[in-house]
């Protein structure tokens, strides 16, 4: 079993930066692909970005490419979330998953984090 924490949420301007961080627990964070979600007050909760267990592939939402950035460290046990050039619909909670299967949209993912909350000031 894999627990997740995310940090690093907060408060920022439009146009800004903010970098999450996602510490798992155990000793097999490397056997796991990792993704970023996020849920904003009133939807549903939605695909972000995620990564493979090397960080040799990466996934985005069409809403983030060019502005996110998701990397991974499996000596630290740890996933980022570098996001660039933030807007007022960035706002949300953002969530931390893993799973041992590749990332596929139609399956969930195994283990979520509790979150961490970004707001997003115009």
């Amino acid at each position: 079993q894999v627990q997740l924490v995310e940090s690093g949420g907060g408060l920022v301007q439009a146009g800004g930066s903010l970098r999450l961080s996602c510490a798992a627990s155990g000793r097999t964070f490397s056997s796991y692909y990792m993704g970023w979600f996020r849920q904003a007050p009133g939807k549903e909760r939605e695909f972000v970005t995620a990564i493979s267990w090397s960080g040799g592939r990466t996934y985005y939402a069409d809403s983030v490419k060019g502005r996110f950035t998701i990397s991974r460290d499996n000596a630290k046990n740890t996933v980022y979330l570098q996001m660039n050039s933030l807007k007022p619909e960035d706002m949300a909670v953002y969530y931390c998953a893993a799973d041992q299967a590749p990332w596929d949209p139609r399956d969930a993912m195994d283990y979520w984090g509790k979150g961490t909350r970004v707001t997003v000031s115009s």
